[in-house]
């Protein structure tokens, strides 16, 4: 239960309507009580690697390495993500020839929450991506 609290207070902004917010806890916690206590350790340590070996590192800065990626890329953003909308389309500068894609009404979790969308942003730039047959 505690952890499910603290999963509740940690995704509760990263989703805009409450009823994908519920659906996604309601997901995380039978995962919670059908993985056990391994589950709960395993996750949570990669939560923590995943911040020690990113924003805890001095000098991070994942920039340099996105302004060398050659291959098509899309970026998809809510535009009431929890990160504020610049920082995608900052990420979508630095990629040469990126796409943006700025969600409406959708937060953090754009599959989840415009599932429908992000599937026709994933067809187009799909379609368009492809190098040609001539």
């Amino acid at each position: 239960e505690a952890v499910a609290a603290r999963y509740r207070l940690h995704f509760k902004p990263a989703l805009m309507r409450p009823a994908d917010y519920e659906k996604l806890m309601a997901t995380m916690k039978a995962a919670f009580i059908g993985q056990g206590k391994e589950g709960i350790v395993k996750a949570r340590a990669a939560e923590d690697r995943l911040m020690r070996d990113t924003w805890m590192q001095e000098g991070y800065d994942l920039l340099p390495k996105l302004q060398r990626l050659r291959i098509p890329t899309l970026v998809i953003s809510g535009d009431h993500d929890f990160f504020p909308p610049e920082i995608a389309g900052h990420i979508a500068r630095a990629i040469p020839k990126a796409q943006l894609v700025m969600l409406k009404n959708c937060g953090h979790f754009a599959y989840l929450e415009s599932a429908g969308e992000v599937r026709n942003a994933l067809d187009d730039f799909f379609r368009h991506s492809r190098p040609s047959r001539n």
